[in-house]
């Protein structure tokens, strides 16, 4: 059995991007072949010319909400933050609250002098609390986007002085508490130059929630329950998919959210079916990848699904090789980091 403490590696505080940088597609990029464990030092704005015509980029349409809500409670002065995970309709949520003690079921809260106001139903196993907004008749997200702030990761301590650059510039379905981050450097200018090389994209959804940060704490990565999130894929970007797999071009999932979607939706020989529904697919070395044939992705916490995801791709001791040599090159580390390039 593999253990939590395989997939550690060293990283100097230094490293962790705290700010994106002024130019989207001017990251870096770490391409590693899988067959030879060669690595290649590029910038993302070399992704066309490092692609054959006829691949395939997959990439994840998710919008983060403005999820992160300051408030007190109702008839009272204690001051709370909470952070809405999912929604379970249009006026009730998942969410973390803190402090914690403040949110018992019956407890409200007021946001914005009384624009918005919610009341605890539910206490989960979890920690986590079950909300019911009261909206006064507006839609919650355009108050959450009047209201909210963005959540951004917890190591990222400065704050964002652009919202945008914490969503990808084809962003459009509201639902994650967190971006997508390997198609953070994706430009018009980079999208042009790939279909001028005859590269062709797709989309999909999957609405990222906060157990993407959480690292394993079980001492088998077996043991560790892995969280859920929302996916669908069309009909449309199915055929897509398999028309290319049966022409011979490759699939590229543009980050470990795409992965697992066309993993989840594919059958033995890769092909996918369209869908959606909740998957906690957890993908970790033994785990026989099907669907997809490249992986476009930033660098991710230790001891994190994520790393365990990219190891079942590339082979932990590969990826751990990789990482090394970009801590020693300086790269930028995780969501607003450079990025790596598996095939």
């Amino acid at each position: 059995m593999l253990k939590t403490e395989d997939f550690t590696y060293h990283l100097p505080a230094e490293l962790i991007a705290q700010e994106p940088l002024p130019e989207r597609d001017h990251s870096r990029l770490l391409l590693f072949h899988r067959k030879t464990g060669e690595l290649e030092h590029h910038f993302f704005y070399d992704l066309p010319s490092l692609l054959e015509p006829g691949d395939l980029l997959v990439l994840n349409d998710t919008r983060v909400l403005p999820a992160r809500l300051f408030g007190r409670k109702k008839n009272g002065t204690g001051r709370v933050e909470i952070l809405l995970l999912r929604s379970l309709n249009d006026s009730t949520w998942e969410i973390i609250c803190s402090p914690g003690k403040k949110a018992r079921p019956g407890a409200q809260f007021i946001f914005e002098e009384g624009r918005l106001e919610g009341e605890i139903l539910e206490v989960l196993k979890s920690g986590n609390r079950i909300i019911s907004f009261k909206t006064f008749g507006n839609h919650l997200s355009s108050l959450l986007n009047e209201l909210g702030k963005t959540p951004l990761p917890p190591y990222i301590k400065k704050e964002l002085q652009d919202k945008e650059r914490y969503q990808t510039v084809y962003s459009r379905e509201n639902g994650s508490a967190a971006a997508p981050t390997a198609g953070l450097h994706f430009t018009p200018l980079v999208f042009k130059k790939l279909q001028q090389r005859g590269i062709d994209w797709v989309f999909l959804t999957l609405h990222i929630g906060l157990g993407t940060f959480r690292p394993v704490k079980t001492e088998f990565i077996e043991d560790h329950q892995m969280h859920s999130e929302y996916y669908s894929i069309s009909g449309a970007a199915v055929e897509k998919i398999n028309q290319t797999k049966k022409a011979g071009g490759r699939v590229i999932a543009v980050g470990t959210t795409c992965c697992r979607v066309l993993e989840t939706q594919c059958d033995e020989k890769g092909l996918l079916r369209e869908g959606k529904g909740e998957t906690d697919l957890f993908i970790y070395p033994g785990y026989q990848i099907k669907a997809t044939d490249a992986l476009l992705t930033n660098f991710h916490l230790p001891r994190s699904t994520l790393l365990m995801l990219v190891s079942a791709f590339a082979g932990r001791e590969n990826i751990l090789r990789a990482y090394n040599e970009a801590v020693r090159l300086k790269y930028r580390f995780y969501s607003f980091g450079d990025c790596m390039l598996l095939i």
